[in-house]
Order: structure tokens, then C-alpha cells, then sequence
């Protein structure tokens, strides 16, 4: 199992955001410069992850991006699904979709919301404190 890139990015660009905690907002084109990652994906990102309620915009002068809420309060958990959507090992296991050939025989379908909580609970002791700390 892989996360996607943007997962990745989303992670990276909340982690430097996290830095900021307590101080000036920061915009989106500090956040690209500070992560290397190009602006019209740092763009996109903060998009979601405000959207996700895990950032909080202000527009004008001095605008930019906060942490909606402290970042021991946000985990790696939340700004996966902010990005990836809900946690899940299989598409059977997502409400609504009914794209798999073995779904109405399968015996292992009942078993993946086990495996997702566990895996979503794992995510989830994660916080984002712990992501923005440097690595000694």
C-alpha cells in the first residue's frame, strides 16, 4: 500500500504549515517555496485541506492559511482522507460502489471494515505535531 503523491504533498504542505503555528499566517506561495513543491499544487491542496476544515483562510492584505485547530489536534489520518477520501483497503468496502465481480460471494467483504479501522486507528496516533518536529 502507497499513498498518492498528492497525499503525500498534502502531508508535507501541512507539516510546514504546522511550523508556522502561533505565528504570521502563511500564504500559499511561502508554503511552495518552503516544501519545493510547485504552486499550482500547493494551490489545489490548501484548497482541500480548508475545505476539509483542517485550515482556515483569510483573503485580502496579509491573508493566507492557519491551522484550523492545534496541530496535536489534527492527525495523519485527517489529512489523508482531506485528499485520499475515507480509508480504505478495497473499493467493496467504500458505501456505494459495486464494482467488483466476487462482491455478492465474497467471504472476506465483512472482514475489510476490521482491517480499515485498524488501519485508519493507526493513521490516526499520528498527529501533526509529531510530522512537523525535525528529525534529530
Amino acid at each position: 500500500m502507497r499513498l498518492s503523491s498528492m497525499a503525500d504533498y498534502a502531508v508535507v504542505t501541512m507539516a510546514a504549515a504546522a511550523r508556522h503555528c502561533g505565528a504570521a499566517q502563511v500564504n500559499a506561495a511561502q508554503l511552495a517555496m518552503e516544501t519545493g513543491l510547485p504552486a499550482p499544487t500547493v494551490q489545489k491542496l490548501v484548497s482541500r485541506l480548508s475545505a476539509a476544515g483542517l485550515l482556515r483562510a483569510s483573503r485580502g492584505a496579509g491573508g493566507g492559511f492557519r491551522l484550523a485547530r492545534p496541530a496535536a489536534a489534527i492527525s495523519l489520518a485527517d489529512i489523508v482522507e482531506a485528499v485520499e477520501g475515507p480509508i480504505a483497503m478495497t473499493t467493496c468496502s467504500e458505501g456505494g460502489r459495486h464494482d467488483c465481480t466476487l462482491e455478492a460471494a465474497c467471504a472476506i467483504r465483512p472482514h475489510w471494515p476490521v482491517v480499515n479501522a485498524a488501519l485508519r486507528g493507526a493513521l490516526a496516533g499520528v498527529s501533526l505535531t509529531h510530522l512537523a518536529e525535525p528529525v534529530l
